[in-house]
């Protein structure tokens, strides 16, 4: 069992730019986990990469390997847009991930499914282990929870879904062709939101064409992206449209529609990318931001008050947490305790019986008696400094508890110390999965 700590740094929309993030990227997540577990004092990795955010954590023995592990985690981002995380704050950090905390829009349900895949790609490369399983196996818990237990991802708070959230109550999505018009955040939000839809096609029009196709491959439907340049074309197939672009001047004015027929007109920009005048048209249904006020600013209160239940429950699953790490920290230094008592009692005990018979022929009775008082004095003797390693996790006093793993290296007595097992040294009777006897336990716990 390890005892590392958890290290982690995120570039993540809060602070940093969408090509901040990028840089920040790796090829896939894979790929960022292999890098990570080939340096020097990493024993676990995982990565982290979406649109929004660019993760990565590291388990080693101490928090300064760590540090060096990930310190050319971002080399071109700025400071400013990095943020280095503990081992407290990365596994509190990672529970808001899960519950949609840190998330561009509260609450979003997709970041759950893609930590959990993140989880099983890290995993597949041999990158989870005794510290990071229970850290991201909660985190999912902790996701899981505030979408069933809270109203945090009721509703809709960006534009982009308010938009399609919109669409969707006008007009039969069912087979329709969508376009997007703009790539940017607003854009990909309102595209996503498409893709839960019953739509067969959508369009992203985008004045950098690589954007809009990169965009167009993230969707499950069929998608695909076309320039700018071609937006009256693709407007006039489409049943409904979102623009979000940050143009100075109008993308589409009032001719582009004119034979389009049954159209839905959602403009998100500021200024209008859309001619107000294209309403005029028979069977053209204009909108714009003012439109879906109603939407946002009901689900928006709705989902701060959620948030405030979901901080509450980390709170408290966090402590849970830390109380299960600090457990086993101070089991794994107890466990070297016990493996080097155990191995030192076998050597003695075999030479103790040898002598013995050498005196004459011992009974079964006899030996069961040597040896049971061989038990009862490691037990006694280590009752108490059991006792104290539990105490030093509970209060942080990890100094202590690296001492006791130094001290009680099991292999300190050399290859002859250890007893003839391939496996483990033979616990004593009625002992937990630590090899700490019952009767110790029995004892801590009546303390």
């Amino acid at each position: 069992m390890t005892t590392g700590v958890i290290q982690g740094v995120t570039v993540a929309h809060g602070r940093a730019t969408v090509d901040e993030i990028e840089s920040a990227a790796a090829a896939d997540e894979e790929t960022a986990v292999r890098d990570l577990l080939i340096r020097d004092g990493v024993e676990e990795a995982f990565a982290l990469q979406t649109c929004n955010r660019a993760e990565a954590y590291v388990v080693t023995e101490s928090a300064a390997d760590g540090r060096a592990a990930l310190a050319d985690f971002a080399p071109d981002v700025r400071d400013g847009a990095v943020r280095e995380m503990d081992h407290e704050t990365s596994l509190r950090h990672l529970m808001r991930v899960a519950a949609g905390l840190e998330s561009l829009v509260l609450g979003e349900d997709q970041i759950i499914g893609q930590l959990r895949r993140a989880f099983e790609t890290a995993r597949g490369v041999g990158g989870i282990g005794p510290v990071l399983d229970p850290a991201l196996t909660k985190a999912i818990h902790v996701g899981e929870r505030a979408r069933t237990e809270t109203e945090i991802n009721e509703g809709v708070v960006s534009l982009g879904s308010a938009a399609v959230e919109l669409a969707d109550r006008e007009c039969d999505l069912d087979g329709a062709t969508a376009l997007v018009v703009g790539a940017g955040e607003m854009g990909r939000i309102a595209a996503q939101a498409f893709d839960d839809t019953g739509v067969s096609t959508i369009v992203v029009a985008n004045r950098t064409v690589p954007h809009a196709a990169h965009l167009a491959d993230e969707v499950a439907t069929t998608a695909r992206a076309v320039p700018l340049d071609v937006t009256s074309d693709a407007a006039a197939r489409a049943d409904v449209l979102v623009t979000a672009t940050d143009s100075p001047d109008p993308i589409l004015d009032r001719s582009a529609l004119a034979d389009a027929g049954r159209t839905l007109v959602i403009d998100l920009a500021q200024p209008r990318d859309v001619d107000p005048a294209a309403g005029d048209l028979d069977g053209v249904d204009t909108y714009d931001i003012d439109s879906l006020e109603t939407i946002t600013d009901r689900t928006r209160a709705q989902r701060r008050e959620a948030a405030a239940a979901v901080e509450r429950m980390i709170d408290e699953e966090f402590d849970r947490l830390l109380d299960s790490f600090k457990r086993r920290q101070a089991d794994a230094a107890i466990g070297a305790m016990y493996e080097s008592a155990e191995m030192v009692k076998e050597r003695e005990l075999r030479t103790a019986v040898s002598r013995l018979e050498s005196q004459g022929e011992l009974t079964d009775e006899q030996r069961e008696t040597v040896a049971s008082l061989a038990d009862a004095l490691v037990g006694q003797l280590l009752a108490a400094p059991t006792k104290s390693l539990r105490d030093a996790a509970a209060e942080d006093d990890w100094t202590t508890i690296q001492t006791a793993l130094s001290l009680f290296d099991p292999e300190f007595g050399g290859e002859e110390a250890r007893p003839p097992t391939t496996e483990r040294p033979r616990e004593a009777p009625d002992a937990d999965a630590d090899g700490i006897p019952q009767h110790v336990l029995d004892r801590l716990g009546e303390e």
